[in-house]
């Protein structure tokens, strides 16, 4: 099991789709609506993705390659990996994430979606 650290902007991420998520689901069980919202769907693949990647960074279902656009923040030469939270969608939810310094740690380096920013 790998300890993860979070970016300020990572975690800020976080907190909003999971905000999102809740007020969405509050609002959807008052009104006894029982499909869930994009919010809520986006909230469990991205909560989904960050639980293998504790897990197992090799996971399959994450599809993790090596991202070459954003540098390490730990040792600029050492490698950025891109993990899919979906599949199959367009402006699709990533994850990038690094090994921390100990190589037993790895980092949530920064959630990103073109809708977010």
């Amino acid at each position: 099991m790998f300890n993860l650290r979070w970016t300020e902007e990572a975690a800020d991420k976080y907190k909003i789709l999971k905000e999102a998520a809740e007020t969405r689901k509050r609002k959807r069980e008052e009104k006894k609506i029982k499909k869930s919202s994009k919010d809520e769907g986006l909230f469990n693949q991205v909560a989904k993705t960050i639980k293998y990647l504790k897990q197992n960074p090799r996971q399959p279902s994450l599809n993790t390659h090596e991202y070459s656009s954003i540098s390490n923040p730990f040792d600029s030469t050492a490698k950025v990996f891109e993990a899919h939270a979906q599949n199959k969608t367009p402006s699709a939810y990533r994850v990038f994430w690094c090994y921390g310094p100990d190589k037993k740690r790895h980092h949530d380096y920064r959630n990103h979606s073109p809708s977010l920013g």
